[in-house]
């Protein structure tokens, strides 16, 4: 599945902050250089969805903060559903 996300690097921690609509608010504490922010919102996104950091990457947006990351395995329900708070 495909996720609109909004990113906001040089945070004071790596957390998924919510939903804003249907995009997934991601903060980071990396900063938005040599693609460091995108390494941790896959990082970051994986971990909240208890997968392998391979299977979540970031495939639009590479240097903006609005991003399209790609979700292998799961469907979108099952990926709201982990996203819950």
């Amino acid at each position: 599945m495909k996720l609109p996300v909004k990113v906001v690097p040089k945070a004071s921690r790596n957390y998924v902050a919510g939903w804003l609509g249907e995009t997934l608010k991601v903060c980071v504490t990396a900063p938005p250089e040599r693609g460091k922010a995108n390494a941790a919102v896959e990082e970051v996104l994986a971990d909240a969805l208890g997968l392998p950091t391979g299977r979540v990457r970031v495939v639009v947006g590479h240097t903006s903060p609005h991003k399209i990351v790609e979700i292998d395995g799961l469907e979108e329900a099952e990926v709201r559903r982990r996203l819950a708070p």
